[in-house]
Protein backbone atom coordinates (compact mmCIF):
# COMPACT_ATOMS: atom_id res chain seq x y z
CA UNK A 1 0.00 0.00 0.00
CA UNK A 2 1.41 3.40 -1.00
CA UNK A 3 1.78 6.06 1.66
CA UNK A 4 -0.34 9.20 1.48
CA UNK A 5 1.71 12.32 0.74
CA UNK A 6 2.11 14.69 3.69
CA UNK A 7 -0.75 17.17 4.04
CA UNK A 8 1.37 20.28 3.89
CA UNK A 9 0.53 23.77 2.72
CA UNK A 10 0.34 23.82 -1.11
CA UNK A 11 3.22 25.37 -3.00
CA UNK A 12 2.34 28.75 -4.54
CA UNK A 13 1.50 28.45 -8.23
CA UNK A 14 2.68 30.74 -10.99
CA UNK A 15 0.98 34.15 -10.94
CA UNK A 16 -2.36 34.37 -12.70
CA UNK A 17 -2.65 36.37 -15.91
CA UNK A 18 -4.80 38.97 -14.16
CA UNK A 19 -6.09 39.99 -10.72
CA UNK A 20 -8.94 38.09 -9.07
CA UNK A 21 -10.93 38.20 -5.82
CA UNK A 22 -11.42 35.41 -3.30
CA UNK A 23 -14.99 36.38 -2.47
CA UNK A 24 -15.40 33.97 0.45
CA UNK A 25 -12.74 32.76 2.84
CA UNK A 26 -12.19 32.51 6.58
CA UNK A 27 -9.00 34.25 7.57
CA UNK A 28 -7.56 33.33 10.97
CA UNK A 29 -8.51 35.96 13.53
CA UNK A 30 -7.38 34.73 16.92
CA UNK A 31 -3.96 33.09 16.74
CA UNK A 32 -3.10 34.74 13.43
CA UNK A 33 -2.01 31.44 11.97
CA UNK A 34 -3.34 28.00 11.11
CA UNK A 35 -1.34 24.80 11.53
CA UNK A 36 -1.27 22.12 8.87
CA UNK A 37 -1.91 18.56 10.11
CA UNK A 38 1.85 18.23 10.64
CA UNK A 39 1.94 21.39 12.71
CA UNK A 40 3.51 23.59 10.00
CA UNK A 41 2.23 27.11 10.44
CA UNK A 42 1.49 29.79 7.89
CA UNK A 43 0.83 33.19 9.39
CA UNK A 44 -1.96 35.49 8.27
CA UNK A 45 0.59 37.89 6.81
CA UNK A 46 2.25 35.06 4.88
CA UNK A 47 -1.10 33.85 3.56
CA UNK A 48 -1.99 37.30 2.28
CA UNK A 49 1.46 37.88 0.79
CA UNK A 50 1.26 34.60 -1.10
CA UNK A 51 -2.20 35.61 -2.30
CA UNK A 52 -0.93 38.93 -3.63
CA UNK A 53 1.94 37.21 -5.43
CA UNK A 54 -0.39 34.95 -7.41
CA UNK A 55 -2.80 37.80 -8.26
CA UNK A 56 -5.44 37.68 -5.52
CA UNK A 57 -5.77 41.41 -4.96
CA UNK A 58 -8.92 41.36 -2.85
CA UNK A 59 -10.32 38.99 -0.22
CA UNK A 60 -13.74 38.87 1.46
CA UNK A 61 -13.43 37.05 4.77
CA UNK A 62 -16.53 35.76 6.52
CA UNK A 63 -17.18 36.33 10.24
CA UNK A 64 -20.21 34.22 11.06
CA UNK A 65 -20.27 33.90 14.83
CA UNK A 66 -20.28 36.73 17.36
CA UNK A 67 -16.80 36.16 18.86
CA UNK A 68 -15.26 36.63 15.40
CA UNK A 69 -17.07 39.85 14.43
CA UNK A 70 -14.76 42.46 15.89
CA UNK A 71 -11.48 40.53 15.43
CA UNK A 72 -12.28 40.09 11.72
CA UNK A 73 -13.05 43.77 11.35
CA UNK A 74 -9.67 44.51 12.92
CA UNK A 75 -7.98 42.18 10.42
CA UNK A 76 -9.65 44.08 7.57
CA UNK A 77 -8.59 47.45 8.94
CA UNK A 78 -5.01 46.27 9.29
CA UNK A 79 -4.59 44.59 5.88
CA UNK A 80 -4.99 46.21 2.49
CA UNK A 81 -7.33 44.35 0.19
CA UNK A 82 -9.30 42.57 2.95
CA UNK A 83 -12.98 43.19 3.56
CA UNK A 84 -15.61 41.38 5.63
CA UNK A 85 -18.88 39.51 5.18
CA UNK A 86 -20.66 39.41 8.53
CA UNK A 87 -23.66 37.35 9.71
CA UNK A 88 -24.82 34.49 11.91
CA UNK A 89 -24.04 31.12 10.33
CA UNK A 90 -27.23 29.04 10.06
CA UNK A 91 -25.85 26.46 12.50
CA UNK A 92 -25.15 29.30 14.92
CA UNK A 93 -28.72 30.54 14.49
CA UNK A 94 -30.07 27.28 15.90
CA UNK A 95 -27.81 27.57 18.94
CA UNK A 96 -28.90 31.18 19.50
CA UNK A 97 -32.42 29.76 19.63
CA UNK A 98 -31.31 27.28 22.29
CA UNK A 99 -31.51 24.21 20.03
CA UNK A 100 -28.62 21.84 20.68
CA UNK A 101 -30.01 18.51 19.50
CA UNK A 102 -27.60 16.00 17.86
CA UNK A 103 -27.30 16.78 14.15
CA UNK A 104 -27.91 14.38 11.25
CA UNK A 105 -24.14 14.00 10.81
CA UNK A 106 -23.74 12.97 14.45
CA UNK A 107 -22.36 16.22 15.82
CA UNK A 108 -23.55 17.20 19.28
CA UNK A 109 -23.51 21.03 19.30
CA UNK A 110 -22.89 23.04 22.45
CA UNK A 111 -24.59 26.24 23.51
CA UNK A 112 -21.83 28.59 24.66
CA UNK A 113 -21.75 31.86 26.51
CA UNK A 114 -21.93 33.96 23.33
CA UNK A 115 -25.16 32.25 22.23
CA UNK A 116 -27.47 35.04 23.40
CA UNK A 117 -31.11 34.96 22.24
CA UNK A 118 -31.49 35.13 18.46
CA UNK A 119 -32.98 38.63 18.38
CA UNK A 120 -30.03 39.96 20.41
CA UNK A 121 -27.57 38.18 18.14
CA UNK A 122 -29.19 39.69 15.07
CA UNK A 123 -28.84 43.11 16.67
CA UNK A 124 -25.11 42.42 17.00
CA UNK A 125 -24.99 41.83 13.24
CA UNK A 126 -27.05 44.91 12.43
CA UNK A 127 -24.91 47.20 14.58
CA UNK A 128 -21.82 46.42 12.51
CA UNK A 129 -23.19 46.55 8.96
CA UNK A 130 -22.41 50.24 8.63
CA UNK A 131 -18.70 49.64 9.18
CA UNK A 132 -16.77 50.55 5.99
CA UNK A 133 -14.93 47.22 6.18
CA UNK A 134 -18.19 45.28 5.71
CA UNK A 135 -19.04 44.64 2.06
CA UNK A 136 -21.59 41.82 2.45
CA UNK A 137 -23.97 40.10 4.83
CA UNK A 138 -22.96 36.48 5.14
CA UNK A 139 -22.93 33.70 5.45
CA UNK A 140 -26.58 33.04 6.24
CA UNK A 141 -28.99 30.44 4.95
CA UNK A 142 -30.03 26.87 5.69
CA UNK A 143 -27.99 23.81 6.70
CA UNK A 144 -29.90 20.56 7.06
CA UNK A 145 -26.71 18.49 7.28
CA UNK A 146 -25.39 19.85 10.57
CA UNK A 147 -28.53 21.08 12.33
CA UNK A 148 -31.32 18.83 13.56
CA UNK A 149 -34.96 19.20 12.58
CA UNK A 150 -35.66 21.19 15.76
CA UNK A 151 -33.30 23.96 14.63
CA UNK A 152 -34.62 24.48 11.13
CA UNK A 153 -37.24 27.01 12.14
CA UNK A 154 -34.58 29.18 13.78
CA UNK A 155 -32.42 28.92 10.67
CA UNK A 156 -35.27 30.07 8.45
CA UNK A 157 -36.10 32.94 10.84
CA UNK A 158 -32.47 34.02 10.87
CA UNK A 159 -32.17 33.71 7.09
CA UNK A 160 -35.20 35.95 6.52
CA UNK A 161 -33.87 38.46 9.05
CA UNK A 162 -30.49 38.59 7.30
CA UNK A 163 -32.19 39.17 3.95
CA UNK A 164 -33.98 42.15 5.48
CA UNK A 165 -30.75 43.45 7.03
CA UNK A 166 -29.00 43.18 3.67
CA UNK A 167 -31.85 45.00 1.95
CA UNK A 168 -31.81 47.82 4.51
CA UNK A 169 -28.02 48.15 4.42
CA UNK A 170 -27.80 47.96 0.62
CA UNK A 171 -25.39 45.02 0.83
CA UNK A 172 -25.21 41.71 -1.04
CA UNK A 173 -25.91 38.51 0.89
CA UNK A 174 -23.76 35.37 0.82
CA UNK A 175 -25.88 32.23 1.19
CA UNK A 176 -24.89 29.02 2.95
CA UNK A 177 -27.01 26.24 1.42
CA UNK A 178 -26.23 22.69 2.52
CA UNK A 179 -28.65 19.87 1.76
CA UNK A 180 -31.43 22.47 1.60
CA UNK A 181 -31.64 23.59 -2.03
CA UNK A 182 -35.42 23.55 -2.41
CA UNK A 183 -36.03 25.22 0.93
CA UNK A 184 -33.39 27.89 0.31
CA UNK A 185 -34.94 28.79 -3.04
CA UNK A 186 -38.32 28.90 -1.30
CA UNK A 187 -37.17 31.45 1.28
CA UNK A 188 -35.62 33.58 -1.45
CA UNK A 189 -38.84 33.49 -3.45
CA UNK A 190 -40.70 34.81 -0.40
CA UNK A 191 -38.18 37.26 1.04
CA UNK A 192 -35.31 37.85 -1.38
CA UNK A 193 -36.65 40.78 -3.38
CA UNK A 194 -34.69 44.00 -3.17
CA UNK A 195 -31.41 42.57 -1.92
CA UNK A 196 -28.70 44.12 -4.13
CA UNK A 197 -26.93 40.81 -4.75
CA UNK A 198 -27.51 37.16 -3.89
CA UNK A 199 -24.44 34.90 -3.89
CA UNK A 200 -24.67 31.14 -3.35
CA UNK A 201 -21.31 30.66 -1.69
CA UNK A 202 -19.55 27.34 -2.34
CA UNK A 203 -22.26 26.43 -4.83
CA UNK A 204 -23.36 22.81 -4.39
CA UNK A 205 -26.43 22.53 -6.60
CA UNK A 206 -26.94 20.97 -10.01
CA UNK A 207 -27.59 22.32 -13.50
CA UNK A 208 -31.34 22.68 -12.92
CA UNK A 209 -30.77 24.80 -9.85
CA UNK A 210 -28.19 26.88 -11.73
CA UNK A 211 -30.86 27.71 -14.29
CA UNK A 212 -33.08 28.97 -11.45
CA UNK A 213 -30.23 31.19 -10.27
CA UNK A 214 -29.71 32.52 -13.78
CA UNK A 215 -33.40 33.32 -14.15
CA UNK A 216 -33.22 35.48 -11.03
CA UNK A 217 -29.81 37.04 -11.68
CA UNK A 218 -28.26 35.35 -8.64
CA UNK A 219 -24.58 34.47 -8.47
CA UNK A 220 -22.93 31.09 -7.92
CA UNK A 221 -19.52 31.07 -6.30
CA UNK A 222 -17.42 27.99 -6.99
CA UNK A 223 -14.77 26.63 -4.65
CA UNK A 224 -12.36 23.69 -4.74
CA UNK A 225 -15.06 20.98 -5.11
CA UNK A 226 -15.66 21.99 -8.73
CA UNK A 227 -12.19 20.54 -9.46
CA UNK A 228 -12.90 17.13 -7.89
CA UNK A 229 -13.42 14.37 -10.48
CA UNK A 230 -16.67 13.08 -8.93
CA UNK A 231 -18.40 16.47 -9.08
CA UNK A 232 -19.56 16.53 -12.66
CA UNK A 233 -22.83 18.13 -11.55
CA UNK A 234 -20.93 21.23 -10.41
CA UNK A 235 -19.16 21.57 -13.74
CA UNK A 236 -22.48 21.17 -15.57
CA UNK A 237 -23.98 23.86 -13.34
CA UNK A 238 -21.10 26.24 -13.98
CA UNK A 239 -21.39 25.82 -17.73
CA UNK A 240 -25.17 26.39 -17.57
CA UNK A 241 -24.69 29.80 -15.96
CA UNK A 242 -24.04 33.01 -17.86
CA UNK A 243 -20.40 33.81 -17.28
CA UNK A 244 -21.29 37.13 -15.67
CA UNK A 245 -22.93 35.23 -12.77
CA UNK A 246 -19.89 33.09 -11.86
CA UNK A 247 -17.61 33.89 -8.91
CA UNK A 248 -14.70 31.99 -7.34
CA UNK A 249 -13.73 31.43 -3.73
CA UNK A 250 -11.68 29.19 -1.47
CA UNK A 251 -13.87 28.82 1.64
CA UNK A 252 -10.47 28.34 3.27
CA UNK A 253 -9.10 26.72 5.32
CA UNK A 254 -11.15 23.84 3.87
CA UNK A 255 -12.13 22.52 0.41
CA UNK A 256 -8.69 22.83 -1.15
CA UNK A 257 -8.82 22.39 -4.93
CA UNK A 258 -7.10 19.62 -6.86
CA UNK A 259 -4.27 18.72 -7.00
CA UNK A 260 -3.95 19.59 -3.28
CA UNK A 261 -7.22 18.16 -1.98
CA UNK A 262 -6.81 17.25 1.69
CA UNK A 263 -4.15 19.89 2.32
CA UNK A 264 -4.90 23.11 4.22
CA UNK A 265 -6.31 25.87 2.07
CA UNK A 266 -5.70 29.62 1.76
CA UNK A 267 -6.58 32.37 -0.69
CA UNK A 268 -3.41 31.93 -2.74
CA UNK A 269 -4.53 28.40 -3.71
CA UNK A 270 -7.51 29.84 -5.63
CA UNK A 271 -5.25 30.02 -8.67
CA UNK A 272 -5.98 26.33 -9.34
CA UNK A 273 -9.74 26.92 -9.30
CA UNK A 274 -9.43 29.96 -11.56
CA UNK A 275 -7.41 28.02 -14.12
CA UNK A 276 -9.88 25.15 -13.92
CA UNK A 277 -12.77 27.53 -14.65
CA UNK A 278 -10.86 29.03 -17.58
CA UNK A 279 -10.38 25.55 -19.04
CA UNK A 280 -14.08 24.74 -18.62
CA UNK A 281 -14.96 27.95 -20.41
CA UNK A 282 -12.36 27.18 -23.09
CA UNK A 283 -11.15 30.73 -22.45
CA UNK A 284 -7.65 32.12 -22.18
CA UNK A 285 -6.55 32.75 -18.61
CA UNK A 286 -6.40 36.54 -18.91
CA UNK A 287 -9.97 36.89 -20.17
CA UNK A 288 -11.23 34.48 -17.51
CA UNK A 289 -9.55 36.55 -14.79
CA UNK A 290 -11.03 39.73 -16.24
CA UNK A 291 -14.52 38.21 -16.27
CA UNK A 292 -14.27 36.87 -12.72
CA UNK A 293 -12.89 40.12 -11.33
CA UNK A 294 -15.53 42.19 -13.10
CA UNK A 295 -18.24 39.94 -11.64
CA UNK A 296 -16.79 40.27 -8.15
CA UNK A 297 -16.53 44.05 -8.39
CA UNK A 298 -20.15 44.24 -9.56
CA UNK A 299 -21.26 42.44 -6.39
CA UNK A 300 -18.92 43.86 -3.74
CA UNK A 301 -17.68 47.12 -5.19
CA UNK A 302 -14.13 48.43 -5.48
CA UNK A 303 -11.60 49.04 -2.76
Amino acid sequence: MSKRPPRRWPDPAAPLAGPVMDNHTHLPVHSGQIPSPQGERLSLDDQLERARRVGVERVVSSACEIPDFDPMLEVARAHKGVRVALALHPNEAALHAGVAEPSPDGLVPQVRVHHVPLDEALSEVESRLGDPAVVAVGESGLDFYRTAQEGRGAQAESFRAHLELARQAGLPLQIHDRDAHRETLGVLAEAGAGVPGIVFHCYSGDREMALALAENGWYASFAGPVTYPANGHLREALLALPRELVLVETDAPYLTPAPYRGCPNASYVISHTVRFVADLWEADEESACQQLMANSARVYGEW
